[in-house]
């Protein structure tokens, strides 16, 4: 198991469209992965689970994965949540 953390950068905080990118990104992996921010520890193959954590900007949250693939998933998507800024 690993772990990984950041903040949330958009001003958005993780809305639909990011909570969308985000989770399919995470499905390309063979791993589980999960996602935390304060009390919640959710899926983060689900767009449902991502939106689930409330996180807003400047919010810190948590990538956990374990599983085969846990440590290429973990740097990709701790990346993707890093560099998230969409503007709609």
């Amino acid at each position: 198991m690993v772990s990984r953390a950041t903040t949330i950068k958009d001003p958005k905080g993780l809305h639909l469209r990011t909570a969308t990118i985000f989770s399919g990104e995470a499905l390309k992996f063979k791993c589980s992965v999960k996602i935390r921010s304060g009390n919640a520890t959710l899926n983060a193959k689900s767009v449902l689970g991502v939106l689930g954590t409330c996180a807003k900007y400047g919010d810190e949250v948590e990538i956990i994965c374990s599983g085969e693939d846990e440590e290429k998933a973990a740097e990709t998507l701790i990346e993707i949540l890093r560099n998230l800024n969409i503007e709609e």
